[in-house]
């Protein structure tokens, strides 16, 4: 697959197909690292942290009054023993 490299601004950049960030698993906006290796630029997906994003999320479904129990009649056995 060929790319062109575009003048973007005061800088240049390629990009990239959606077949290609799908099988990398990533979207717009994501983070990578780039390197250059051996006269090739190459580019690797940032790990994000497993619930990165999510205090932001829950604050945000709370704000909205999003946050109650989807099913609240099946709650666990022990619920009325929590002490909160």
């Amino acid at each position: 697959m060929q790319a062109s490299v575009r003048k973007i601004g005061n800088s240049s950049g390629v990009v990239l197909p959606k077949a290609v960030l799908d099988e990398l698993g990533m979207k717009a906006g994501d983070k990578v690292e780039m390197t250059v290796e051996a006269g090739k630029v190459v580019l690797v997906p940032v790990k994000r942290h497993v619930r990165e994003g999510w205090r932001e999320a829950s604050k945000a479904l709370a704000g909205a009054g999003e946050d109650k129990l989807v099913w609240p009649e099946f709650g666990n056995l022990d619920d009325e023993d929590l002490k909160w």
